[in-house]
């Protein structure tokens, strides 16, 4: 049993963490940047210690600095939330090196998922369906061009380190490769010191959809079902639900065992995300997983019952899944939707400032999880997201109902947000038929 817990996150995560562990037994420890030093997850933590100032790099990137946190209160483990240092093995080996449990897989396995093009080397090697592309990493857009050829345009060109959207572009023909390429890999040689890239097909007017998983230390995987994440700009999702409106039951099936399958294939322990392309004749391919719990693992919560937080940290303390396969059932449908401090209008621009005025909706089958308070200040320094407003009905029509209530009920002053722009797709009948692929926000919101 963990007695205390380092939280190694900030915002609406961090609130959430600490409230697992309130619900535990469990003392929480909160870090914070000075920017941070009146966010919601410093007043609900039981200890907090400041560890820095400014930009992530200085404080919930500073892992000398965590990790003497941690030691200092007499931490038995860290959460590390997702995002920051929740996919980084050496965060995950100094941890370990100085007696901490880190709340997560093991460093070998980051190691071996965090880097795309290994992770598809490997998915390739155990049977699951992947996207026709590159085994072995590129590094020369001369040598990828040739490769390119062999895959057939059009072609998408990845960084292997990549996330959050950063080191993708699409090439369209041999013309425009190279340039592309070249792009590609400086934007991840700039954000993730890493030039390694990978070449695949590209799947047109896909889907996004994503298994949960979860595994324990005694060799049990179970997949709880899948989220549809679609609906998204630049990359990063906007809106996610389950059950997805559109894969048949029988597709379902085969993504939930492919998952688990992967899982066991490199050994994984704790919360983890299969993220597939499904192609627009239903085929899925495999495109990476996900080392960590993700922003929407409330949409799971809610329709299988779970709490996938306090299984984190039961996995983490050595006990095994509170559930089997067999448990777990998908009952009734739920959506959430990503609230951000941004101007969708202004190629979703951040938009920091003070909150001066709130409401958040309520009643049953709502939740809201945010960090925000009336007079809170969102700091410039960190992701605009705020909120995740999730919505639990009994089908899908009625989950869209209420999430249209929701949100129509929801207030913020004092900053721009999302809000009306998260309503308008709602609205929108080309989602509320369930039809909305990875290219809606360009080519039905009509926003680049």
């Amino acid at each position: 049993m963990f007695n205390k817990i380092l939280i190694a996150n900030r915002g609406e995560i961090a609130v959430r963490i600490a409230r697992a562990c309130r619900n535990m037994g469990i003392r929480s420890v909160a870090i914070y940047s000075k920017e941070d030093a009146d966010s919601l997850h410093v007043q609900l933590a039981d200890q907090r210690v400041c560890i820095g100032e400014g930009p992530a790099k200085n404080s919930y990137l500073n892992m000398d600095r965590i990790i003497m946190a941690a030691k200092n209160v007499g931490a038995d483990a860290i959460h590390p939330g997702f995002g920051f240092l929740s996919e980084n093995s050496e965060f995950v080996r100094r941890c370990e090196e100085n007696g901490l449990t880190f709340i997560g897989p093991t460093a070998e396995v980051i190691d071996k998922m965090g880097n795309k093009s290994q992770a598809r080397s490997t998915m390739m090697d155990a049977g699951v369906p992947v996207v026709p592309g590159t085994k072995e990493p590129v590094y020369d857009a001369e040598i990828g061009a040739k490769l390119a050829k062999e895959i057939g345009y059009p072609v998408m060109i990845k960084a292997s380190s990549g996330g959050g959207g950063k080191g993708m572009r699409v090439a369209e023909s041999a013309d425009e490769f190279e340039f592309q390429f070249n792009m590609a890999q400086r934007e991840s040689a700039n954000a993730f010191a890493d030039d390694t890239m990978y070449i695949e097909r590209f799947v047109q007017n896909p889907r996004h959809v994503e298994i949960q998983i979860m595994a324990d230390t005694h060799g049990n995987v179970v997949a709880l079902g899948e989220r549809d994440c679609s609906v998204q700009r630049n990359h990063q999702k906007l809106i996610e639900e389950s059950p997805s409106p559109a894969i048949s039951a029988e597709t379902r099936e085969a993504m939930n065992k492919y998952a688990v399958l992967a899982a066991k294939t490199v050994g994984y322990t704790n919360a983890g995300t299969i993220e597939y392309i499904v192609a627009p004749t239903g085929e899925f391919y495999f495109m990476e997983m996900n080392t960590r719990i993700q922003v929407e693992h409330g949409v799971t919560e809610m329709v299988t019952g779970t709490d996938l937080i306090i299984e984190q940290i039961r996995v983490a303390m050595g006990e095994p899944l509170s559930f089997t396969q067999e448990d777990v059932q998908i009952k009734g449908h739920a959506i959430e939707c990503r609230i951000n401090a941004e101007i969708p209008s202004m190629n979703f621009m951040p938009s920091p400032g003070v909150v001066t005025h709130m409401h958040l909706p309520a009643g049953n089958g709502v939740r809201v999880d945010s960090a925000l308070y009336a007079g809170y200040r969102i700091p410039s320094e960190y992701d605009s997201m705020i909120a995740k407003v999730i919505v639990h009905a009994p089908d899908r029509e009625a989950a869209l109902r209420k999430m249209s209530s929701a949100l129509d009920e929801m207030v913020i002053l004092g900053v721009e947000t999302n809000l009306d722009f998260q309503y308008q797709i709602i609205k929108n009948p080309i989602f509320a038929e369930g039809k909305a692929d990875t290219g809606f926000i360009e080519n039905v919101m009509h926003i680049k």
